[in-house]
């Protein structure tokens, strides 16, 4: 992915993303009655939206363990894309959809059992906990994931990944002008409910989500690199080192050998979709280290056929001479 922060792409009120690291208390709160005790703080990145994260860092322990139309382009054999709206193992459920991407390095041999296997994994975890908050899910699966993949295709290579959990939930309704987050509107219990589709987001790596929402790029997701300064400091405090920013991706599934320090641990997103919403973009880095989330949004926003669409992206990234691996999806909203 480019180097493009956060806070050049437009961001809404009604985004909430999550860096959940507490895994033990989260076994607590699902396998006993107590309910762990999350520190949740609003920490903004800019004046313009509030995120809420939940900040706190890795155990020892830790280190160890609707409608839509989409389309996808991949151009070598490291990148796997995946979509799947037949949720519930081969049953189709209206308004729900599961997108991924997986991009691997060091070899095809985690990316392929991810494109295989990791939307099993996730459906797993949704049944088996299906009141836990879907970022929890994503956590969950992105950890079970990552340990079944280093016991079988995930010894030696790696995979970046981008997913993203489309459905339909019955949502507070708030007024704009009074508080936009979804989360203290639930607290409050102010507002009537109103069935609208939720689009939830998980990455590890620089695989990228990107949303247009009204023409403007909004992220949705979090790039994992050496040169970011917060994941620098982590592999530091657990005892390794990084080199002039020579770590590719800080964070992967798989790549066993280096698990201590390259974690599995997802940055997770959730927005209420709206009539301003037009598509998604899902991408490997080879389309965004030679395109910035809005430049995609800008060449796509006319073109409604999202295999076009796809195609389109994989074109521009070739033609700006990206020489790393290139796989790109496009979901578009029908009433968007």
């Amino acid at each position: 992915m480019s180097a493009v922060s956060p806070s050049s792409s437009t961001s809404p009120k009604e985004l909430i993303t999550h860096d959940l690291r507490t895994m033990e208390k989260k076994k607590e709160s699902i396998d006993g009655d107590s309910t762990p005790d999350r520190k949740i703080s609003t920490t903004p990145p800019s004046e313009n939206f509030e995120i809420t994260t939940s900040p706190v860092p890795l155990t020892p322990k830790e280190k160890q363990e609707q409608p839509y139309s989409n389309s996808n382009e991949s151009k070598n054999d490291n990148t796997i894309p995946k979509n799947d709206s037949e949720s519930n193992l081969g049953i189709r459920i209206e308004g729900q959809g599961f997108f991924s991407i997986f991009d691997g390095h060091a070899g095809k041999q985690a990316a392929e059992w991810c494109g295989n296997h990791f939307h099993k994994t996730f459906q797993e975890v949704l049944r088996e906990h299906p009141d836990l908050p879907i970022p929890e899910v994503f956590h969950l699966a992105f950890l079970q994931a990552d340990k079944q993949l280093n016991q079988n295709a995930g010894k030696h290579s790696g995979c970046t990944a981008i997913s993203a959990f489309l459905r339909s939930e019955e949502v507070p309704e708030v007024d704009d002008d009074v508080n936009n987050n979804k989360e203290s509107a639930t607290s409050n219990g102010t507002g009537s409910k109103k069935v609208k589709r939720v689009l939830y987001t998980a990455n590890v790596g620089d695989a990228r989500a990107v949303l247009s929402r009204n023409g403007k790029a909004v992220r949705l997701s979090y790039d994992h690199k050496g040169s970011d300064p917060q994941e620098a400091k982590r592999i530091v405090d657990a005892g390794g080192f990084v080199m002039n920013n020579r770590v590719n991706v800080t964070r992967s599934l798989g790549d066993s050998s280096m698990k201590e320090f390259v974690i599995g641990n997802p940055y997770t997103a959730e927005i209420v979709l709206t009539e301003k919403d037009s598509f998604l973009i899902l991408a490997c880095d080879g389309l965004w280290d030679v395109c910035d989330d809005q430049s995609a949004v800008d060449l796509i926003k006319d073109v409604t056929d999202p295999q076009l669409a796809s195609k389109t992206l994989t074109e521009h990234a070739l033609q700006k001479f990206s020489t790393d691996n290139l796989s790109v999806m496009v979901v578009r909203f029908i009433n968007g």
